[in-house]
């Protein structure tokens, strides 16, 4: 019995074993902007596949690009792997730009799907600014991406005449195109269409040549863990910038009514994740600090009589940070317009919103108190004479008078001191 268990055992350690998992071909999707997350979640997937000696690494990209420093690192990931790393523009209708572009070439073998395209590989700055200093750094960073493309396009014998274009010139081209001018190996309508057809192919990796045998070996789908999709999600332009503004009014309406609690933790969080966002994105600063600037204008409209000078300062730091806050020519790294002016209208609307409802919460606690009772008519509840008591407000206040005044007569208040009033008698052809 003891053998037998044994037997079953060594079985299932040998079935759960690299070697035995070494059979597969592991489908990485890069689906939207090439951020922080997703160049961790390629890096983790390649590591991993490297260290169960997997068959094949597919990624499966559409992207409209990213970040310069995400693209390297998973770049650098490619050219160390052992593992042969297969780059595939699809499904249908999908495109490989910018840093896409990057990663397709610099692969080990780059396929498109039909009516897909690459290109458009112009870097993106992450300095921002627009003077003479940006503009020379700038051409550095163009030329240095160009001369980065095409050593990658060299490396892979591939057309680095065209990715040299794509970066300086930002051109961009069709998948027929692409395979007839030598930037990608092969046109595959799905991933079973590209294992079939690179079965067999010669390619050289990080381990030296090797014949690729990926005929017969199963597929498997891989995505990014919870953690990494949220960060991933944040990381979107349009995300970070909501989560700014809902972060700066919820601030702002916890500070114009302390104690309310949910504005303020909903507020504070939210700023802390658009912040770690604006991190991975190509912020301006001068626009971050006129959006800060903004928020600060409408919180001292609170405390400050400026007749709505303040409000409106805040209206326009807040719009014109909002349209410099992005610095990037790449649709991937800007904030669609289509959220900006409303996220923009609703978060002023409700600035404005709050500096009503804060003015209006104050007046009323100042009508409460002491100042309120100036002027209310009340009635004598015992002789004053010169001292006695008073209803005012349906409340039985100490009071003082000169002279004496009848229980039952009506008098105004003058003035209160402490929790006793000063009255006047009311002559009887007041009312």
């Amino acid at each position: 019995m003891l053998n037998k268990n044994s037997f079953f055992l060594l079985v299932f350690f040998w079935l759960a074993s690299p070697a035995f998992a070494a059979n597969q071909i592991v489908v990485v999707k890069i689906f939207g902007s090439i951020n922080p997350a997703v160049a961790k979640f390629v890096s983790q997937e390649i590591h991993q596949a490297n260290e169960e000696q997997q068959a094949l690494i597919v990624l499966n990209i559409d992207t409209p690009g990213g970040l310069d420093t995400s693209m390297r690192q998973i770049i650098e990931k490619i050219q160390s792997s052992h593992v042969p790393v297969a780059s595939y523009v699809s499904p249908r209708g999908s495109r490989a730009a910018s840093a896409g572009t990057f990663i397709t070439i610099a692969s080990h073998i780059a396929a498109m799907a039909p009516d897909t395209n690459i290109g458009a590989a112009h870097p993106v700055n992450m300095m921002g600014g627009n003077n003479e200093q940006d503009t020379t750094l700038k051409k550095k960073v163009v030329n240095d991406a160009a001369a980065y493309i095409r050593s990658l396009a060299e490396l892979r014998n591939r057309n680095s005449q065209w990715a040299e274009l794509a970066v300086v010139k930002s051109v961009s081209i069709s998948a027929e195109e692409a395979k007839r001018l030598n930037v990608i190996d092969l046109i595959a309508g799905n991933v079973d269409a590209l294992v079939l057809a690179i079965d067999g192919r010669g390619i050289q990796t990080a381990s030296g040549q090797m014949i690729l045998k990926t005929g017969g070996l199963e597929i498997v789908y891989h995505e990014m863990g919870p953690r990494l999709k949220m960060l991933d999600i944040i990381s979107n332009p349009n995300v970070a910038y909501v989560l700014m503004m809902i972060g700066m009014v919820g601030l702002y309406f916890e500070m114009s009514n302390p104690g309310l609690i949910f504005p303020g933790v909903v507020g504070a969080v939210s700023m802390v994740l658009s912040l770690y966002a604006m991190q991975t994105l190509p912020i301006d600063y001068a626009g971050l600090l006129l959006v800060l600037l903004g928020s600060l204008f409408f919180i001292a409209e609170i405390g400050v009589m400026s007749y709505g000078l303040l409000s409106l300062a805040g209206v326009v730091s807040l719009f014109l940070g909002s349209t410099m806050l992005i610095d990037s020519e790449d649709p991937a790294m800007q904030i669609s317009q289509s959220i900006l002016y409303p996220t923009l209208g609703l978060a002023i609307t409700f600035s404005i919103g709050i500096i009503v409802f804060a003015t209006r919460t104050r007046n009323l606690k100042k009508q409460g108190g002491a100042d309120g009772m100036l002027g209310e008519i009340g009635i004598v509840k015992e002789t004053l004479s010169p001292n006695g008591s008073v209803l005012v407000h349906g409340e039985l206040w100490g009071a003082e008078c000169e002279g004496e005044i009848m229980e039952g007569e009506h008098v105004i208040v003058e003035s209160v001191e402490g929790l006793k009033v000063r009255v006047k008698k009311i002559p009887y052809n007041f009312f």
